[in-house]
C-alpha cells in the first residue's frame, strides 16, 4: 500500500473516532441529571419486647394551636435538643388545646410514653396525627419541656416511626 493511501486511511479512521467521541460527549452533556431522591422523614421500625426505646429513635412533629408566634418551632427545637428526631412543625388551624396534646393512632405506644414524659401534663388522644411520627399539639398555656425519661422499656413487640438509618 502506498504511503499516501495509508496516510489517508489513518486520517479517515482518526476523523471517525473524533466524530464518535463528539457524538458521545454531546449526548452525555445534554442528558438530564438524575432527580434528587427525597429521603423519608421516618420509616416504620420494628421494636422487640424487652428492648429500650430512646428519644433519637422517635420522630416527632409539633403544631401550634395558639396565637403565640413560633411556639411550634421553639418546642421542636427543645425536643430536638432532648434527642428526638425532627418531623414537621407548623400551625394547627381551628384546634383548641390549652397546654399540650399528643395525637396518635396508638396511644399505648412506647414512643408516646417516652414523649409524654417530656411534656408534663399532656392529654393523649387517639386520632390521626398532622405530620410524620408522633404529633404534639401545643397550646397557649404550654411552658417548656420537663426533664423526661432517657429511655423506656418496650413491653411488647411494636412498630414506631423512626428516622431512616443510613
Amino acid at each position: 500500500m502506498p504511503d499516501a493511501a495509508r496516510t489517508a486511511l489513518t486520517l479517515a479512521a482518526l476523523a471517525l473516532l473524533v466524530v464518535l467521541a463528539a457524538v458521545w460527549g454531546w449526548s452525555a452533556a445534554t442528558e438530564s441529571l438524575p432527580a434528587k431522591v427525597d429521603r423519608p422523614v421516618c420509616v416504620d421500625t420494628d421494636i422487640k419486647a424487652g428492648d429500650r426505646l430512646y428519644p433519637q429513635q422517635v420522630t416527632v412533629s409539633v403544631y401550634n394551636a395558639s396565637a403565640r408566634e413560633g411556639l411550634a418551632g421553639r418546642t421542636m427545637r427543645e425536643l430536638r435538643d432532648a434527642g428526638f428526631a425532627e418531623g414537621q412543625a407548623g400551625n394547627a388551624q381551628r384546634t383548641r388545646v390549652s397546654t399540650a396534646a399528643i395525637w396518635t393512632t396508638d396511644p399505648g405506644s412506647p414512643a408516646v410514653a417516652l414523649l409524654a414524659s417530656y411534656l408534663g401534663d399532656v392529654s393523649v388522644e387517639r386520632r390521626d396525627g398532622l405530620g410524620p411520627g408522633v404529633t404534639v399539639v401545643v397550646g397557649s398555656e404550654f411552658g417548656q419541656l420537663a426533664k423526661g425519661d432517657t429511655s423506656v422499656q418496650v413491653q411488647e413487640d411494636t412498630a414506631i416511626c423512626s428516622p431512616p438509618v443510613d
